[in-house]
């Protein structure tokens, strides 16, 4: 089952419509872990969701997934590479009300052209994106330690 995943500060309601209307389409499964929701948060009529899962649940939930849909929080990607697991990211903008300021969209181009990462920019490209996500594979992972480059990098700033 597809793992839907909105972080865990603010409702994205934009991206959790588009699941659903991706869902309701003949898209899927789709878990979701919204997040905080307000009031007038959107819930989805299409696919089973919860608020905030229990860690050990999300984190059950996140190994099963084949392929995970994301806000673009570094906090997902890095979790996804780890994993060699495919992730779809749309950005919440700020303009619209979704984040404090417009650092997703440096995050999803930052990754955008990363093997494992598709880039929805909004709504409209979302099931172009899942398309890709299923058919391009995984991530190929990335390493639990830093590169020997940055290392010496960072010993040579330390010591001089």
């Amino acid at each position: 089952m597809i793992l839907l995943a909105c972080g865990t500060q603010e409702p994205f309601d934009r991206l959790v419509r588009a699941v659903d209307s991706w869902v309701e389409g003949g898209g899927g499964p789709v878990f979701g872990q919204l997040g905080r929701l307000l009031p007038e948060s959107y819930r989805p009529r299409h696919f089973a969701w919860a608020g905030l899962l229990p860690a050990a649940e999300f984190e059950a939930r996140f190994a099963a997934a084949p392929l995970v849909i994301a806000h673009a929080g570094m906090g997902s990607i890095i979790a996804a590479l780890s994993a060699a697991k495919p992730i779809v990211i749309m950005p919440r903008k700020a303009s619209l009300g979704e984040h404090r300021n417009e650092h997703q969209l440096a995050t999803a181009e930052k990754f955008r052209r990363r093997a494992g990462v598709f880039v929805a920019d909004d709504e409209t490209m979302l099931e172009d994106a899942i398309d890709r996500a299923r058919a391009g594979g995984g991530a190929g992972g990335i390493a639990p330690y830093a590169q020997p480059e940055l290392i010496a990098a960072v010993r040579g700033f330390i010591f001089g």
